[in-house]
């Protein structure tokens, strides 16, 4: 029960400090700042310091886990049980939903002279975006789903390979910073579309934020009642990114105990 409570509020507070509160407040920046105190760049810049930081921070309780996606499909893949799964899914909404308030009241005095006390989801001065993904007015439904999608599996490879100890991992010590430049990628390659949310986590908890703080329900219905892609479509996206890595890679790799062999044959050879 202490390991549980431990990882729920590990995971929360790495998310709220870094992750999310790095992300979102770049966003606002942006937005309300009218492309004069940051651009694109610095979105993508802020979102992969945040997750860099993040995992950091995380790392030694939870392994990481700041992403719902990849949690629930490492809980389908069985590599831990279902009190785990609650304990990661309670922080990560936890910690995004605060992270949204904290950005909300950082900035509501210039979000109220920006919007004239009017929080829109669409037209001149939406600010919901601020908070949440919403796809672009050009891109169809179908369109928008597959780009989630395209993107989540881009991620998962990369945090496998980063991780692939049978393969070609990452340093130890170094994975945090290459997933951050990875989410970096992502979103210099992917996030035209619709923003990259490839996280339910990182996604719905501030929509529901804003549905309450005053930009009503149509943070639910805008964009072709957009709001269910970030959730399904990342979790679709690991999975099948997971099965592509298992199949063009993972199977492709030594067994584990012909690497410890070799790897005790150098030793003894170095004596």
């Amino acid at each position: 029960q202490s390991t549980t409570t431990t990882t729920i509020l590990l995971t929360l507070l790495s998310l709220f400090l870094f992750a999310q509160v790095f992300g979102l407040s770049s966003v606002a920046q942006v937005v309300l700042g009218k492309g004069l105190t940051g651009q694109y760049l610095s979105i993508n810049l802020a979102f992969g310091i945040g997750v860099t930081l993040g995992i950091h921070a995380s790392g030694g309780i939870s392994g990481g886990h700041l992403n719902a996606a990849i949690s629930i499909m490492e809980w389908i893949l069985g590599k831990f049980d279902w009190r785990h799964l609650s304990a990661y899914l309670i922080g990560q909404f936890l910690g995004s939903f605060l992270a949204a308030a904290t950005v909300f009241a950082l900035y509501y005095d210039t979000l109220y002279d920006y919007t004239g006390g009017n929080f829109t989801v669409t037209g001149p001065t939406a600010t919901a975006l601020i908070f949440s993904t919403y796809p672009s007015p050009n891109i169809s439904l179908l369109g928008a789903f597959f780009t989630e999608f395209t993107a989540t599996v881009m991620l998962v490879l990369g945090v496998q390979v980063i991780h692939d100890e049978r393969n070609n991992a990452a340093l130890k010590g170094t994975q945090p910073l290459i997933t951050g430049i990875l989410v970096l990628g992502i979103g210099l390659g992917m996030g035209m579309n619709t923003g990259y949310a490839i996280n339910p986590s990182r996604d719905l908890p501030p929509r529901i934020f804003t549905a309450i703080a005053g930009w009503g329900t149509e943070v639910f219905t805008a964009g072709k009642h957009w709001w269910w892609v970030p959730v399904t479509a990342p979790i679709l996206g690991c999975l099948s990114g997971s099965l592509i890595y298992k199949l063009l890679i993972d199977f492709h790799n030594e067994p584990e105990e012909e690497i410890e062999k070799k790897t005790e044959q150098t030793g003894v050879e170095t004596s």
